[in-house]
């Protein structure tokens, strides 16, 4: 009996979420303490649970923006910054081999978050500005793909996320500052983006060991860190159009 479990079990975990020496000697030799193979264990199953979550992390700010016919409140700018991080950690991961369950939900996040850039900018009166700008990033992303593009440069794409991350960051914090509202951010994009980004500073060292992946995703969890508690502080703020309906 043990033997017929054993069949599925090992294909539903080799090697999505454990490489076969570690199968064996957590099922095998029943080491169910294997500290480095519990490692690999809960960085695979942090990183995929991440990589799903991405599918839905920034839909509510979709369709919050939907809803109202409005990007009150958010700042084009650190949007714009945020699509250039995720892109450089989307290139840079494809580029040095990674793992998916490393890196995935820069794909996923970086589509939901293109499509909240042409939103802003359809809201704000500038349609055509917004499809001129989503053929523009098609272009830009398939030639940072392809092999013309130097690792060196891809390397410097990634380094910039630092800087990405903060300036975009800070903009919105001054943005939500200067407004005394948080308008139409999305509380539960914010929370999300805030527990994946520190998730994601233990599985990128487990998986890729890559200190600049680490080093963004550490940045990145302060600065959402930032938003999460201004989104909190202005809980009960209210912008002014919405003061006006009640």
């Amino acid at each position: 009996m043990a033997a017929e479990m054993d069949g599925p079990l090992k294909r539903a975990l080799v090697p999505l979420l454990l490489p076969e020496k570690c199968y064996d000697q957590i099922f095998v030799q029943w080491d169910l303490l294997h500290v480095p193979c519990l490692k690999i264990l809960l960085s695979k199953g942090l990183g995929l649970g991440i990589v799903a979550g991405s599918l839905l992390v920034k839909l509510p700010q979709v369709f919050k923006i939907l809803k109202a016919k409005s990007a009150e409140g958010l700042s084009l700018q650190s949007v714009m910054l945020e699509l250039v991080a995720l892109t450089g950690t989307m290139v840079y991961s494809i580029t040095n081999d990674f793992p998916f369950s490393s890196w995935g939900e820069a794909l996923f996040l970086m589509l939901q978050t293109v499509t909240i850039c042409f939103l802003v900018l359809h809201y704000g009166g500038q349609t055509m500005k917004g499809i001129t700008f989503l053929a523009c990033y098609a272009l830009v992303l398939l030639l940072l793909l392809s092999p013309l593009t130097p690792r060196a440069l891809v390397t410097l794409l990634q380094a910039s996320n630092v800087p990405a991350v903060v300036v975009g960051r800070l903009l919105q914090a001054a943005t939500n500052y200067q407004n005394g509202h948080t308008g139409q951010l999305s509380a539960v994009t914010v929370f999300l983006l805030f527990g994946g980004s520190l998730a994601r500073i233990f599985t990128s060292i487990q998986e890729t060991g890559d200190p600049l992946m680490a080093g963004t995703f550490v940045v990145s969890s302060l600065c959402n860190g930032l938003i999460a508690a201004q989104l909190l502080f202005y809980w009960n703020a209210k912008a002014p159009h919405e003061k006006k309906n009640q």
